[in-house]
Formats: structure tokens, C-alpha cells, sequence
């Protein structure tokens, strides 16, 4: 996914093209997904990340640009991507095919939400944007998921490579000290 606006990184270029390290974040993402067991990756992109589309080195599914949800359900829709379907945002540019690689051994069936402890995205020092509670636990979405048909089950990870997710410049300059 990486068709998003990025307004809250205070970036003049597109955020998937936003460098840590010297690097594109959508990069390190496609590296990730390229070195992991997922066998066919997509770019979905949108009117708003025309220099992506033209970047990324895969195919590209064009969406509306409506949001992160109404972009996914159009980018399923798409008669080349079938369920089972591994979504990873843009934004997370310590993944690697290992952290991929275990969403993958975890998923048994229909869809799977992957979160992240919100007390280590505070303790590393990264944004926490958007929460929920699950099994008591204040949890925060890592940006990786699985859909599928049927129901849904969340999997938490203690894993910075899932919670540090680049929304804000100080997330950015967390990611390139842990990149160290």
C-alpha cells in the first residue's frame, strides 16, 4: 500500500519515496516482501503518488486515493489479486522477509490483523496514531495484515521491525538509529 498522502511526515516528495537511510521507505518494503516466502507482490498505488507508480520495479494496481481502506478494497477487487492477500504499508522500513515470513507461519485461515504493543512504540519512541484493545491489551495496527474470507484474528508481535512505522520525521529518525 502506498498511495497515500504522507501529510502528517512534512515531506515535499511522496512518502513511499521518503528516504531512511539513504533509502526509500517503499524500497525496503518491496526488498522485504522479495526476500520472503509471498510469492507475487503489487504496488498499490494512487493520484496521489504518481512518482511511485513510476519507481516501483512490480506491477502496480491504480486506486482512486479515497484512503488506506477504500484503496485496499479496490485493490482487491482486482482480478489479479486473490485471497488470501498479505497487505503491508509502505511506511515500515525496518521490515524484512523474516517479520513477513512469521505474519505468513501465523496465519492458519481468513484474515489476520497484525498490532504492536503501544507501550513499545512509546518506549522505542515512534508515533502512535491510531489504538484498540484486544484481550485487554492496548494495542496499535503494524501495518502488515493478511486478508482473507473468514473471520478475523488479531497476532501481537513485540517486534520493532512491525511497530516502527514512518509517519512523522521523528519516526524516521528512530528507524535510521535502529537501522545502525
Amino acid at each position: 500500500m502506498c498511495g497515500g498522502k504522507g501529510t502528517r511526515l512534512d515531506y515535499d516528495g511522496e512518502k513511499p519515496l521518503f528516504p531512511v537511510d539513504g533509502e526509500p521507505m517503499v524500497d525496503r518494503v518491496l526488498a522485504a516482501l522479495a526476500d520472503s516466502r509471498v510469492d507475487r507482490v503489487y504496488a498499490v498505488v494512487s493520484p496521489h503518488a504518481p512518482e511511485t507508480a513510476a519507481h516501483v520495479d512490480c506491477p502496480t494496481v491504480e486506486t482512486p486515493g479515497e484512503g488506506y481502506v477504500a484503496d485496499l478494497q479496490h485493490a482487491l477487487a482486482d482480478e489479479r489479486v486473490t485471497e488470501p492477500v498479505v497487505t503491508v504499508a509502505a511506511d515500515l522500513p525496518l521490515l524484512d522477509a523474516e517479520a513477513v515470513d512469521g505474519v505468513l507461519d501465523a496465519h492458519e485461515a481468513g484474515s489476520l490483523t497484525v498490532a504492536t504493543p503501544t507501550f513499545l512504540k512509546s518506549a522505542l519512541g515512534v508515533s502512535v496514531d491510531t489504538t484498540f484493545v484486544h484481550d485487554g491489551e492496548e494495542l496499535a495496527p503494524a501495518g502488515v495484515n493478511v486478508v482473507g474470507d473468514g473471520p478475523d484474528r488479531t497476532l501481537v508481535r513485540d517486534d520493532a521491525r512491525l511497530a516502527v512505522n514512518v509517519n512523522r520525521r521523528e519516526d524516521a529518525e528512530v528507524a535510521e538509529r535502529l537501522l545502525l
